[in-house]
């Protein structure tokens, strides 16, 4: 998809560049390009729709937070700096959930979207609009494009309505935007997104005829998501069954899923966002997660901002199935836990003591390369871990971070294992355990080694949730699950409420190393019920007379 992303400025230049100018004084603007040039045609619209598809990875990389990892909110991820910043204590205070900080203007500052994403909706509208009005290339490209505008307008309403629920919906109709607008229902909201990616599926080429471009399987895969939270279960195994008779098939390492490519062989990956140096187009990924020795040992300062929790890595099971019993490692031991135990994922996603990478060995021990950051002691981690790990997962060790700062390993949003696992509740919500169960051992547990496991009820309802926790950790679901399920107000482990999250603080001994389990918390954490609902910007009730402040944010 390297084609689809490009700048700004080069569909702008290029645009610009075919006017001509004449000899006598042209009032014509030279900094802009009129509507009707810009989508005459397939080449000029193409550009114009390119520039929208840049909010597929906006939205994705600001899940929470202007750019943190949300699953620093669910107790499986910690930023280490007591700065007051979004990539430092920001989050920790978030999940803390104390009343007098979560008020209105709070929520919106740190998780809302409202605005930005009605700016975007406003603009994609508009571009539908512009399609119909002066589009004119043939009757399949035009087509073509309407389906992918549609299948951005979808993903942006997504983002919507799982803050949100009851919004206000506005379709490429400019001349019904008014000042004052209702709040339509979520279920309407649903069948709005719904509506959308049906088009898209149908109006979209397949992938090989995409040339890079969004395709109808990345609206099936989309759909399957969209429809899970909206408990249209039905919806849901009808998409996924579409994505599987597309030919996707889970790799066989996991980690390739993540790392590598389509045009490297990556059989998974459904919706991918590449970068390229070329073109300047990177992300600072690796500069804020990659392990801090890979600084330090070059005598400069990065890496280490957020680390995984203890928690998650207790999430892990044994390669031989089952859970490892962590007891021994919640006070202090000389003994080595169990890392070299733990089935495929663990490796692919974390990074502990002692692992290989980049031709060397991850010292998170106190004074070790990598170092550890003490919570609440040292302000700033400055590249060291607050926990004793690093992420791997998501991190490239092919970067070199002194050579450059940021990196351009592809983002995966949607891959067919989130597929697979959408289809799997969908099933056991419409009482096909069985199948359920069969998607679960035959594909996600089988791909990486692990046992069957058999259940029933809601222990495989816990069974599909570990394996979301586990299969897409990192990836940005695991706190909005906990929202979708409404389960994140209750306590841990089942909910988010009444713990604290921990590391290992490892010191090194005569003998070996010395593991003593800390608290990376200044309280214990809470979810309260309101935020299963983002408020209403204050700038929107100002100007809307038609609508009020929800319920459990007046």
């Amino acid at each position: 998809m390297k084609n689809i992303f490009k700048k700004t400025a080069i569909a702008i230049i290029a645009c610009t560049m075919s006017l001509s100018c004449t000899e006598m004084l042209d009032l014509t603007p030279t900094d802009r390009v009129s509507d009707k040039v810009m989508w005459e045609n397939t080449e000029n619209a193409e550009l114009a729709v390119n520039y929208l598809f840049t909010y597929i990875y906006d939205v994705w990389a600001n899940q929470t937070m202007s750019g943190s990892l949300s699953e620093s909110l669910a107790g499986t991820f910690k930023y280490g700096s007591y700065s007051y910043v979004t990539l430092g204590l920001i989050p920790s205070e978030l999940s803390y959930g104390a009343s007098t900080t979560l008020t209105t203007s709070y929520v919106d500052t740190y998780l809302g979207t409202w605005t930005k994403n009605y700016e975007r909706i406003r603009k994609t509208n508009e571009a539908l609009y512009n399609l119909a009005t002066y589009g004119g290339m043939s009757s399949e490209d035009k087509l073509r494009l309407e389906g992918e505008l549609r299948f951005i307008r979808a993903y942006l309403y997504f983002d919507l309505v799982k803050r949100y629920g009851d919004i206000i919906i506005y379709d490429e109709d400019m001349s019904a935007i008014t000042k004052d607008r209702a709040l339509d229902t979520e279920e309407e909201a649903w069948d709005f997104i719904e509506e959308d990616l049906n088009y898209a599926a149908e109006a979209l080429p397949s992938k090989s005829e995409a040339n890079g471009r969004l395709n109808k399987d990345m609206a099936y895969a989309f759909l399957t998501r969209a429809m899970l939270y909206a408990e249209r279960y039905d919806k849901v195994i009808a998409a996924a069954e579409a994505v599987e008779e597309l030919g996707y098939s889970l790799t066989a390492d996991y980690s390739d899923a993540f790392t590598k490519t389509i045009a490297e062989g990556n059989t998974e990956v459904i919706l991918q966002y590449l970068f390229s140096r070329t073109d300047n187009v990177t992300n600072s990924f690796d500069y804020y997660y990659s392990p801090g020795g890979d600084y330090s040992l070059n005598g400069t300062t990065g890496g280490g901002w957020g680390t995984p929790t203890q928690e998650m890595v207790e999430s892990y099971e044994l390669a031989t199935g089952g859970l490892p019993d962590w007891t021994e490692w919640h006070s202090t031991t000389t003994q080595t836990p169990p890392y070299e135990l733990l089935e495929p994922r663990f490796a692919a996603t974390i990074l502990y003591n002692g692992s290989s990478w980049k031709d060397r060995t991850i010292e998170t021990f106190v004074g070790g390369d990598d170092g550890f950051c003490e919570w609440n002691t040292d302000p700033e981690p400055k590249g060291r871990s607050t926990t004793g790990y690093y992420l791997r997962k998501g991190v490239d060790e092919t970067h070199d971070v002194i050579q450059y700062t940021y990196g351009v390993q592809p983002i995966s949003i949607i891959r067919y294992a989130e597929v697979l696992l959408n289809k799997a509740e969908a099933l056991y919500f419409t009482s096909q355990e069985i199948e359920a169960e069969n998607v679960l051992n035959n594909q996600i547990r089988s791909r990486v080694g692990l046992p069957s496991i058999t259940a029933e009820g809601t222990e495989l309802l816990d069974a599909i949730k570990q394996e979301r926790k586990v299969e897409l950790a990192f990836e940005g679901f695991l706190w909005w699950d906990l929202r979708r399920w409404g389960t994140a107000h209750e306590d841990y482990p089942d909910g988010l409420c009444g713990y604290q999250v921990h590391g290992l603080k490892i010191t090194q001994t005569d003998d070996g190393f010395s593991y003593e389990y800390v608290s990376v918390d200044d309280s214990n954490r809470n979810f309260p019920e309101k935020l299963y609902r983002f408020p209403i910007p204050s700038d929107e009730l100002s100007n809307n007379a038609l609508i009020e402040q929800y319920s459990e944010w007046k």
